[in-house]
């Protein structure tokens, strides 16, 4: 029993230490990145779950701005692409060339486009055509891509964040409910207040800009995603997240608002996508108070969880 004790105690500790930590990421992000906490913390929650992001606002409010800012405090690769009618499956994903070397013999080899990288700026993704948009399926839920009948994987870790401009809507091609549904989260960039953009101004029209500073690596990304899975859930946020999800299907419930004007109700793959969010929310909020009764309840929970 006191190994299971310290068990509790030690993931109670890496939880904490993993709120201090992301506590420092908001930070770093928040010296550029004005008036928009909110996006951010979804932002992060998304990444410490291991999805994919869809960021949906007007231009100017520093969406690809964000996606940089985090490349650099997290540590990742990241690239960028910008979503034209005219951008081929292969400007993503690459293509096998041709060569021939100096004894005449030739081979095809591989050339990786820009999806292989960390991070993945998708920008105006709905201006792409179908097929395109269809080339990042396999990527996002596979974390691989395959070329000529040969599978490359991506990458680890791999998150794409892409954008969408909710105005602009001529000549777009809407994002089918397939791709729609690899995304973990959609985000709803808005204006910042009044004093955050009073801030933006005064520091990015000088003569020096803040220089955003690395303080995640891609290892510990990867660690506190396998650590958000080792965080016990109780039994009644299961139940909260299963009437949640099961609600919004039409066929199976009571309110009469969903079953007049729901099509299709969220599957098994939204229960998913919450039960994760709630356990990287607890952790990018944790904060050290091992000495409370919160945290008491909080360290016999993950002894039972170190028991099971």
């Amino acid at each position: 029993m006191q190994n299971v004790t310290e068990a509790g105690d030690d993931l109670a500790r890496e939880v904490e230490d993993l709120g201090a930590k992301i506590g420092q990421v908001r930070a770093a992000i928040g010296r550029v990145i004005f008036g928009q906490q909110e996006v951010v913390d979804e932002t992060l929650i998304t990444l410490l779950s291991g999805g994919h992001l869809l960021l949906i606002g007007v231009p100017g409010l520093a969406k690809t701005k964000l996606v940089e800012i985090l490349g650099t405090v997290l540590s990742l690769t990241d690239k960028r692409v910008q979503f034209t009618p005219d951008l081929m499956p292969a400007d993503i994903l690459g293509s096998e060339v041709l060569e021939e070397s100096e004894t005449g013999r030739r081979s095809f080899r591989f050339i990786e486009g820009p999806v292989f990288c960390q991070l993945l700026m998708a920008d105006e993704i709905n201006r792409a055509s179908p097929r395109t948009q269809s080339a990042l399926l396999q990527a996002m839920q596979e974390k691989q891509v395959s070329v000529a009948g040969h599978r490359h994987p991506l990458p680890a870790p791999f998150h794409v964040l892409a954008t969408q401009n909710p105005l602009e809507q001529e000549g777009t091609y809407p994002l089918p409910e397939a791709q729609l549904d690899r995304f973990f989260m959609q985000v709803n960039v808005g204006y910042p207040d009044l004093e955050a953009e009073r801030r933006m101004l005064l520091a990015t029209t000088g003569i020096a800009e803040e220089r955003p500073e690395p303080t995640m690596s891609a290892a510990e990304l990867q660690a506190a995603q396998r650590l958000v899975r080792r965080v016990p859930v109780g039994d009644s946020v299961v139940d909260a997240i299963l009437r949640l999800v099961r609600n919004g299907r039409p066929d199976e419930t009571a309110i009469d608002a969903v079953k007049a004007h729901v099509a299709w109700g969220p599957g098994p793959r939204a229960s998913q996508a919450l039960m994760l969010a709630v356990r990287a929310r607890a952790c990018s909020t944790a904060v050290s108070r091992r000495r409370s009764t919160t945290s008491r309840r909080w360290r016999r929970r993950c002894c039972a969880t170190a028991w099971r």
